[in-house]
């Protein structure tokens, strides 16, 4: 299930989505360049383990920001980064540069948290900017949860294009997240697939109870937009 397009228009700009993608991006290019002794130290000094977070918060709390922007491969950075720029241009339009970022950030550092706390006695290291951009789902699904996704589905080898509303495309993304993230509470610690789920659960849960915070007055938007993208 994989969203290609969705219908709701940018007002401005995205300025801090664009910079977040940019800076992602020269990291994992910095990350591939490096032999291969030098990455694991790098991803050993600035990705998240939990079990080293938890038993000394103090010394490692800045991973809970460094992970955010380390990427295990081409497809975890192209998945992450193209959900950013599909849904986070909106979410910006919504907050403004500064309190955007501010959410975005926050949103990392709730998911790098849950997923310390749901596997505390983890030593692999975490890293990737998913949980932050569950975040921006989370606030997107709220702002506009009639927007419609175009959404490509792989049958075997064939294609299936969908459009989806927002609701069900995230909704079902959530669930998934969810299942996935309970079964890895009953597998042994690291033993499910090397994917934080929690992490996405708490990012995205996250974003929903801050976009109230962060979101600009709703009187300046409900003039600009079509009255399809809003639930009332």
């Amino acid at each position: 299930m994989i969203p290609l397009i969705d219908n709701v228009p940018s007002r401005h700009v995205p300025w801090v989505t664009w910079t977040l993608i940019g800076l992602n991006a020269l990291v994992f290019l910095q990350e591939v360049t490096l032999p291969q002794n030098q990455l694991e130290r790098l991803v050993q000094l600035l990705a998240l383990v939990p079990v080293e977070l938890l038993s000394e918060p103090w010394r490692h709390w800045p991973t809970l920001i460094t992970s955010m922007f380390l990427h295990g491969g081409w497809l975890h950075i192209i998945g992450n980064m193209w959900t950013l720029y599909l849904f986070g241009d909106n979410v910006e339009d919504r907050m403004g540069p500064a309190r955007y970022l501010i959410f975005y950030l926050l949103c990392g550092v709730a998911a790098g948290l849950t997923h310390a706390l749901t596997a505390p006695d983890s030593a692999i290291p975490t890293l990737g900017a998913s949980g932050a951009v569950a975040g921006v789902l989370g606030a997107y699904v709220l702002l506009y949860p009639r927007a419609r996704i175009v959404t490509l589905f792989i049958l075997i080898i064939f294609p299936l294009f969908v459009e989806l509303p927002a609701v069900v495309f995230i909704g079902v993304w959530f669930l998934t997240q969810l299942y996935s993230g309970t079964l890895a509470l009953l597998l042994p610690v690291d033993s499910f697939g090397g994917v934080a789920w929690w992490a996405h659960v708490g990012g995205f849960l996250m974003g929903m109870l801050l976009l109230p915070v962060f979101k600009k007055p709703q009187k300046h938007y409900r003039r600009r937009y079509p009255d399809e993208y809003w639930p009332w």
